[in-house]
């Protein structure tokens, strides 16, 4: 019989023997913080309704583009893996056929960072004792089905197993945040916080563009049919956010372009979009104009601009036809930040009211724009390694890159950006153990003391994400 499937106590720390030491010691400092996750994507319905995650299907593969988009590479089909149907192929709705050929594809994980959350979800939190395969997938699923069908594996029950001190959900700006309200009046509105998400509205060229901003404007109370009621509704929108407390507004456009229109331009640009004549060029110089808006808003009410540009959403169309946006065919391109930012820095970045902070997958530009923009505006903080780039040689380089002109101070510490539940323990894991290992080397180089470098740490995995995405002044 082979030895049970067990995770080595130093994954992930550095290999060499001199700095391994010092590692532990820094990782043993943190480990049991309590978890704050300030971004990411799972459904805040879950926390309303607090209902189970019914299989191991849909709890760790069906919503998981990281693991989703692997398997397709490999030959499989976003239907066979329960994501829809096409015209020439039914949905998977068996979820032990989704399974089995999850575990069949386990190779494949082989080297990226969906095997370490992965390994790390069904030994921690599951208890599995055996590898992923074709061989073992049906004990594994009875295993897991077993530990979701338990009562306090809930998400809210969660929160607490997990220690997760506060999460943050991503919500589209016309909401009404009424399941936040349920939340909240069950006692968890301190723990589970709305984050305004208005990119729909801002893009002008989409086809659902008007149909989404009659939507805002149901939500705000306001009749939208000038581009000034548009701004209004979004105010509107974004002070029920804050009331509800909210921290955050997010921005996944493709570019980082925030150059403002004049007042006229906009009102032109914006009323050719209602008419449907907008041409690709207005509709994109009006996204970054309303990205100067957003800026101006967020000086105004405190809540903290993200912006998650450079990536090419729904790069293949078929899926995009079949199964509609943001199903994992989505592909990284460079981005410029220097000059594109330059509008929101010269306006806010010495603003006491303005805080930003910018991610990218586009590593080249971490060293070059993000980290000397980061280690001069007090504004701007440098976001943690997303997407692409949080795996754990991405994220030493990373730290590698950055922090000599970013310095630790201007970071937002680790943000998980996830839908994927049960990963944010593990996704936290890593990035605490991956920044014990770049510490203790500066330790062990005699660039930081001991005591420094647990600091360091310690801010890195729960002060500075308090500190990005303190709550709004009043």
């Amino acid at each position: 019989m082979s030895e049970p499937w067990t995770l080595h106590p130093d994954r992930a720390l550095p290999a060499d023997p001199a700095t391994r030491p010092v590692a532990r010691e820094i990782y043993a400092a943190v480990r049991a913080l309590p978890l704050v996750s300030m971004h990411g994507h799972v459904p805040v319905e879950w926390f309303a309704d607090d209902a189970s995650f019914g299989d191991p299907a849909q709890l760790l593969v069906v919503p998981d583009h990281y693991l989703t988009r692997m398997l397709v590479s490999q030959g499989e089909t976003l239907p066979r893996l329960g994501i829809g149907s096409t015209p020439g192929e039914d949905v998977e709705t068996d979820p032990r056929a989704i399974w089995r050929r999850f575990c069949a594809g386990w190779k494949h994980f082989r080297g990226t960072p969906t095997r370490y959350w992965l390994e790390h979800e069904l030994v921690e939190i599951f208890g599995v004792t055996q590898r992923p395969s074709a061989g073992t997938a049906d004990a594994l699923y009875d295993q897991v089905a077993a530990r979701i069908a338990e009562p306090d594996f809930r998400p809210r029950a969660l929160l607490d197993s997990f220690g997760i001190e506060v999460i943050a959900t991503t919500d589209p700006a016309w909401s009404t945040l009424e399941e936040h309200a349920k939340v909240a009046a069950d006692g968890y509105g301190e723990r589970v916080l709305p984050t305004f998400r208005p990119d729909p509205l801002l893009h002008v060229d989409r086809p659902t563009w008007r149909d989404d901003v009659a939507r805002l404007g149901t939500a705000a109370g306001v009749e939208v049919a000038s581009y000034a009621t548009y701004l209004d509704a979004l105010r509107a929108q974004r002070a029920r956010f804050v009331a509800a407390g909210a921290r955050a507004t997010d921005h996944g456009h493709l570019h980082a372009d925030t150059t403002p229109l004049a007042d006229a331009e906009a009102r032109r640009v914006f009323d050719a979009a209602l008419a449907g004549t907008v041409t690709a060029a207005e509709a994109r110089a009006f996204s970054g104009h309303m990205l100067f808006q957003m800026a101006a808003m967020s000086a105004e009410d405190g809540l903290v601009m993200q912006l998650h540009p450079g990536v090419l959403r729904d790069h293949a169309s078929a899926p995009l036809a079949a199964f509609g946006s943001d199903r994992g065919y989505d592909i990284p391109v460079v981005t410029e930040f220097t000059r594109a930012l330059r509008p929101v820095l010269d306006a806010f970045g010495h603003h006491p009211g303005f805080r930003m902070i910018a991610f990218t997958v586009d590593e080249d530009v971490y060293s070059r724009e993000l980290a000397p923009l980061a280690g001069v505006y007090p504004a701007l903080r440098l976001g943690a390694p997303w997407w692409f780039l949080d795996a754990p040689d991405a994220m030493r380089r990373f730290r590698e890159g950055a922090t000599e002109t970013a310095g630790f101070s201007n970071m937002s510490g680790f943000v998980d950006d996830t839908r994927a539940y049960c990963s944010i323990p593990a996704r936290h894991d890593l990035a605490r153990r991956v920044d014990a290992g770049y510490l203790a080397r500066l330790v062990v180089e005699h660039r930081l003391d001991l005591d420094e470098a647990v600091e360091v740490a310690i801010d890195l995995a729960y002060r500075l994400p308090q500190t990005a995405y303190a709550r709004p002044r009043p």
